[in-house]
């Protein structure tokens, strides 16, 4: 990645501009307006996002150390991919382009989708929707986001929130009790 190339820088700062525009949307996650990021995180207001979970042919997730320069939950292990949905984008697309501006995966089309997760405290007022995909790596991880990543096995995973929920991101441990509940 080539610090010259603006496409590449582009994604890696993207991710903290508290100036971006999200949608806000209502309880029934219709758009009712935008707000930049900051105001929307700041005000707690509802918006939309996605969590991509990446399992290899062993049955692994690649979960994410997220960077300590983000804005929430910054050094705290999250999804394969997450993020918000930027004004006007629908979620597959979201989806998509959060593989691919965060781990470096091209998608040829939308993952699989698995379940959708209301706006509530857990999520920062997030509606999310959670996909599934199959990759074995190696990924181009963007430092801009990520700090570290590994694969890891399901159970281990389990039993690491059991013992120390403090290192996950709030949405993951949702996602993660939905998923194997």
């Amino acid at each position: 990645m080539s610090a010259a190339d603006p496409k590449q820088m582009n994604a890696q700062t993207h991710a903290q501009r508290l100036d971006e525009i999200f949608d806000v949307v209502n309880e029934r996650d219709e758009i009712i307006g935008q707000q930049t990021r900051g105001e929307v995180h700041r005000l707690g207001l509802r918006h939309r996002a996605v969590h991509v979970l990446v399992f290899n042919r062993r049955g692994e997730v690649f979960l994410q150390k997220r960077s300590m320069n983000k804005d929430t939950h910054p050094g705290a292990w999250d999804s394969s991919a997450s993020g918000h949905l930027d004004q006007g984008e629908d979620y597959d697309a979201c989806a998509v382009r959060e593989v691919r501006e965060e781990i470096g995966l091209e998608l040829p089309a939308p993952p699989t989708r698995l379940f959708r997760i209301e706006a509530c405290p857990e999520t920062g007022q997030e509606f999310l929707w959670v996909y599934r995909c199959e990759a074995e790596g190696p990924f181009q991880l963007n430092p801009a986001e990520i700090e570290a990543g590994g694969w890891f096995a399901k159970e281990k995973v389990t039993c690491w929130m059991a013992e120390r929920p403090q290192e996950f991101a709030g949405g993951l441990l949702l996602i993660w009790k939905r998923l194997n509940g």
